[in-house]
């Protein structure tokens, strides 16, 4: 069981996905005003797009954000200059999306990406740190939280993907999150999956899909196409479109809530299309730990950036309640 919170939201934000970018990084460098520093990180040889910002005397844990399926660290846009005015924040793209590298050959998956978030905070954070993840990533920021132990300071997960042991269906896994964009079976020609990734980063289709999974659409923008279509122009990006459809579901959710060692947010946007937001939000329930707390959003698939505001304040509320980190000055 949890401890239930419910709400509805009214604010918007922007930016998901399909696609991925760029190997080679810029030097460390201010980004988009407001959005943190570019911070170049290399993991197992690869580059790793991430950003930082903080205020001059952080409060409490650190956050690292983890972007979703197709997305990047331009989906936080309207979360980190936010919570960047009390606490050290970091977003950073997984290996295969948004301007980190995509090299061909990568066990591309749940352990990979978990591995990454778990050295990222060891060496580039260093300090116990708050892990926000959506959809895939919230699987992933799971399975590092749990990896971590105490040094994770906690998990907040938006509509996370990934399967329960009791659930062997397609639907749990983030695999089927990005077949349901084009409402089937990926197809297994490559000639079939060109033509199909060619489609699915149309500025058009970008847009419709983005339509189906925001209740509301204010932020449905210009910006937000751009920020899934310019990731998907990285020559790695179709191969690593092929291989992601075919990665393993990964550790079933119920064994890593046994692992966790730390206090647990569920974030919901109950009305997502892609997951089936109120049965995932029953089994959640009948296998997350008792103290978990948790928060009912009238929102779709991506709340942090359909309704920041109202994200960004259940994120601090709750961090408030976590046990105190060292003052970082």
């Amino acid at each position: 069981m949890v401890a239930a919170q419910s709400g509805s939201a009214t604010q918007s934000g922007s930016a998901a996905g399909a696609g991925a970018a760029e190997a080679e990084l810029p030097e460390a460098s201010s980004a988009t005003p407001g959005r943190g520093a570019i911070e170049p990180w290399s993991y197992r040889g690869h580059a790793v797009h991430a950003l930082r910002a903080a205020p001059a005397s952080p409060e409490g844990p650190a956050i690292l954000l983890v972007h979703g399926f197709g997305a990047s660290t331009d989906h936080w846009r309207h979360n980190i200059p936010v919570l960047a005015q009390r606490h050290e924040v970091h977003a950073l793209d997984l290996l295969g999306f948004g301007r980190s590298a995509k090299p061909a050959g990568l066990p591309y998956g749940g352990a990979l990406w978990r591995d990454q978030l778990a050295a990222y905070v060891e060496e580039r954070i260093g300090r116990p740190t708050v892990l926000v993840g959506n959809s895939l990533g919230g699987y992933a920021a799971l399975a590092a939280g749990a990896a971590l132990g105490e040094r994770a300071a906690g998990v907040a997960l938006l509509n996370a993907a990934g399967p329960f042991r009791e659930d062997q269906k397609p639907a749990s896994g983030w695999g089927a999150i990005a077949r349901s964009t084009i409402g089937g079976a990926l197809f297994k020609s490559p000639v079939l999956q060109r033509l199909l990734f060619e489609n699915l980063r149309r500025p058009a289709t970008i847009r419709r899909t983005l339509n189906q999974v925001y209740v509301d659409r204010t932020n449905v923008d210009e910006e937000l196409v751009q920020a899934i279509l310019a990731p998907s122009r990285d020559p790695g990006a179709f191969g690593v479109f092929r291989t992601v459809f075919d990665i393993p579901s990964g550790e079933p959710l119920d064994d890593l809530f046994g692992q966790l060692r730390c206090p647990l947010l569920l974030l919901w946007g109950i009305r997502d299309p892609w997951i089936n937001a109120p049965g995932r939000r029953a089994a959640f329930q009948r296998h997350a730990p008792a103290s978990t707390s948790e928060v009912v959003l009238e929102a779709g698939h991506c709340p942090h950036d359909e309704v920041p505001a109202r994200v960004n304040a259940e994120l601090l509320q709750w961090m408030e309640g976590l046990p105190a980190a060292p003052r970082q000055g």
